[in-house]
């Protein structure tokens, strides 16, 4: 077996993969518009309620309210609701907006992840009420007339701003709803210090002499508008868009697919969310209960929703509560895990998550001791390769042999150049002679290409890295080298191996292994500065290590 030929094919393999994965990405197809269908469950018959499916999304305006204060709220529909002021939330890393219309989550910032580093008061923003790239996270109840705090509904603050005062880790926000007959419900927001997970739970007394029938939902509204694809922006490569958990997959939507066939299930437990490249909005019911997810597109825009599956009857003078969690903010893996079983799925490394996610707890674990994500790249790289120190010996010292056959291989190429099936006999005998497997060479590649792949994945997509300094020029790891000099390092590097080891006996591969330096270089110019410095730390310690075993092997 050709040794080169084999080296040849992995790495054309991990190019290949690449250039697949940028393809699909770069030729997603253009959403369209289609009905959009949202529909509430079906309500079990009752005297007051009616039989068939609510939709929410076509409800009549909603029966006049109460405020606490006794003063009569309208009712309104969204084209007649009158200009009303936002009420302002801020903790120690959120500052949101929250609408008194229904209580709907409509603007948050994440005050310590700037969109970058030149302007660094400038916040990452997830939700907004732009119509261009609407983002909102909705919730309410609705009871068997249509009507309730729903989102659509006009809730009461005590307050117009609300701030996280120091010292105290937990601030609530209270919004308040009354029926005109008596049914009082208090929505509150729970934020606490540091963390990005708020709770939301509905406190519903029934004042009056009768049954009131609800259910309760969260829904996320959003403009689908992906950012342009440009291989100097590996923000552009993620996916941008709706996904979910039912607690036995994580789920991927393309609008293209909703417009054809909505989604439209029954779980028990689970998570709704949408995702940006290194930012989550998520929406999780409580876990007691079933319900319906469901998901849509329309004019441009994904919704996706998960609401009760039963209508939920609170008897006259009863007291109940409905509960749910909503993250907003990175998808930081350990506040992710610490939300919701299975949240930290948000966090996509490909097909290869079982080798990405150790080598992500790894990399934490390293960057605990020594603070700087670059070091932890570099140390880990390291381990990795003491962890394959025996078996890359072993490839190393056929490789060395192999070099120390290239005069007799030589010989023979020119004995029998006109006769390919004698020269091939004869150099296996040679090899047998020698005892040098020339595949052993090869293996090596083939172990590092997953893990060259995992790494990829890990420095794409984890938020810890995003914006990570290294030293020296390397303010971020997670995007390319803007002077390129790692990727220039890393193609001499390579250079330096490939003169160390054994050059292929057939001119054409022998050629294209020169070549491949400058390839790689050109390749990972426009890579991740991290995964580049993963690459050059691999290249480096390959280096030193063939060329203590051709010493030794000279020596002898």
């Amino acid at each position: 077996m050709d040794n080169q030929r084999i080296i040849l094919w992995g790495v054309f393999a991990t190019l290949a993969f690449f250039t697949w994965t940028q393809w699909q990405l770069q030729n997603q197809p253009e959403t369209v518009s289609a009905p959009e269908v949202v529909r509430a469950p079906d309500a079990p018959a009752a005297p007051d309620m009616p039989a068939t499916p609510l939709p929410v999304d076509d409800m009549p305006p909603p029966t006049a309210a109460r405020a606490t204060d006794g003063a009569p709220l309208p009712a309104t529909t969204p084209a007649a609701a009158p200009a009303v002021s936002n009420i302002r939330v801020e903790t120690d890393v959120l500052r949101l907006e929250i609408s008194p219309r229904g209580g709907s989550l409509v603007r948050a910032e994440l005050k310590k992840y700037p969109v970058n580093k030149e302007n660094p008061d400038v916040p990452v923003l997830l939700f907004n009420q732009d119509p261009a790239s609407r983002y909102v996270l909705e919730s309410g109840l609705i009871d068997s007339a249509k009507g309730g705090p729903t989102h659509e509904a006009m809730l009461r603050s005590s307050a117009a701003s609300y701030v996280l005062a120091d010292g105290a880790d937990v601030l609530k926000v209270p919004l308040t709803w009354r029926s005109a007959d008596g049914v009082l419900v208090t929505k509150t927001y729970t934020f606490h210090r540091g963390r990005y997970d708020i709770g939301l739970d509905y406190a519903v007394t029934n004042n009056t002499d009768a049954d009131w029938y609800a259910l309760s939902y969260l829904r996320i509204s959003r403009v689908h508008n992906p950012p342009e694809r440009s291989m100097f922006d590996v923000d552009s490569y993620s996916f941008n868009g709706p996904v979910y958990y039912d607690t036995e997959k994580y789920e991927k939507l393309d609008p293209d697919d909703l417009a054809d066939e909505p989604l439209d299930l029954t779980v028990a437990g689970g998570w709704i969310a949408s995702l940006e490249h290194h930012f989550v909005s998520a929406a999780v019911p409580a876990e007691n209960g079933d319900y319906r997810y469901d998901a849509s597109y329309k004019n441009g825009t994904v919704v996706i929703r998960a609401s009760g599956a039963e209508w939920h009857a609170i008897q006259p003078g009863a007291q109940e509560t409905f509960s749910a969690k909503i993250f907003v903010g990175p998808k930081n893996q350990k506040s992710l895990d610490e939300t919701a079983t299975g949240l930290a799925l948000t966090v996509d490394y490909g097909v290869l998550a079982i080798l990405a996610r150790p080598l992500f707890w790894l990399l934490q674990l390293v960057h605990d001791f020594v603070g700087n994500w670059g070091w932890s790249i570099i140390l880990v790289t390291l381990l990795i390769k003491l962890a394959f120190y025996k078996l890359t010996e072993a490839s190393g010292r056929s490789m060395a042999k192999m070099r120390k056959l290239q005069p007799r291989l030589k010989a023979l190429q020119d004995r029998y150049k006109d006769d390919r099936q004698q020269l091939s006999q004869q150099m296996m005998e040679l090899y047998k002679r020698e005892k040098v497997n020339p595949a052993a060479g090869c293996l090596p590649m083939l172990i590092q290409i997953p893990f060259f792949i995992a790494f990829y994945w890990v420095l794409l997509e984890s938020v810890e890295m995003r914006q990570a300094p290294f030293a020296l020029w390397i303010a971020d790891l997670s995007s390319r080298d803007p002077f390129f000099v790692l990727p220039l390092l890393m193609g001499a590097a390579m250079f330096v191996q490939q003169k160390l080891n054994p050059a292929p006996p057939d001119p054409v591969q022998a050629k294209v292994m020169m070549f491949l330096p400058v390839m790689f270089t050109v390749f990972f110019a426009f890579f991740p500065s991290g995964l580049v410095l993963y690459w050059l730390t691999n290249s480096v310690l390959s280096v030193l290590q063939q060329w203590n075993i051709n010493r030794k092997m000279h020596a002898d």
